[in-house]
């Protein structure tokens, strides 16, 4: 009986699957303001600069801001195009 209760399917509750995606977006508000209030200027000029080199899509930037310990670490990943 464990190995047929292994293969059914569990079905969440619409309550547990509403706290779920909840919890994300709870997370996701709470990390967005945490930025730096020039986290936007900076992400924008950042992009500038880019494209005096190479075309991309804004949405080929991402920037995050991490904090570890006393430290702030600026990231940022650009998604290059193909030659």
């Amino acid at each position: 009986m464990g190995i047929l209760s292994f293969f059914r399917s569990s079905n969440k509750s619409s309550a547990s699957v509403a706290k779920e995606r909840l919890q994300i977006v709870v997370a996701h508000q709470r990390r967005e303001s945490q930025r730096p209030d020039y986290f936007l200027n900076l992400q924008r000029d950042l992009l500038e600069v880019v494209r005096r080199y190479v075309t991309v899509n804004d949405d080929a930037v991402k920037v995050e801001v991490d904090h570890q310990g006393d430290c702030d670490i600026l990231e940022l990943n650009i998604i290059l195009p193909e030659r």
